[in-house]
């Protein structure tokens, strides 16, 4: 089985084509190797992929053939990722109650000058 095919089947990434371009960029080692789309995949190996900003480190299991659901691809690989760092919380950001209707002018030149324009 192909890594591109692999990390898009365990759901470690959204799609196929984003899987072949993390491989291409340098981003998906296995054992150590860096690894092109095309690059075997087998039992056994450790696959440490860069995915965004999150470092996953996965240790083979299985293979599948196709996509599945996240229980059964979950059972296809061991995670050794390091925790995702937390997000901070974000403050709220012009929001209004529901049924408020649209801003008026007063509410948007308030709007303006909080976002600095």
């Amino acid at each position: 089985m192909r890594i591109d095919q692999w990390l898009w089947a365990t759901r470690l990434t959204k799609t196929r084509a984003d899987a072949a371009a993390a491989c291409r960029a340098g981003h998906v080692t296995i054992n150590g190797k860096s690894a092109k789309p095309s690059s075997p995949v087998a039992v056994g190996d450790a696959v440490d992929a860069r995915l965004g900003q999150r470092r996953r480190v996965v240790e083979v299991r299985g293979l599948i053939a196709k996509r599945v659901g996240a229980a059964v691809a979950v059972d296809t690989y061991v995670d050794h990722s390091p925790p995702a760092p937390e997000r901070a919380p974000q403050a709220v950001f012009a929001e209004r109650d529901r049924g408020a209707g649209r801003p008026t002018k007063r509410d948007r030149r308030k709007i303006d000058r909080l976002r600095g324009r």
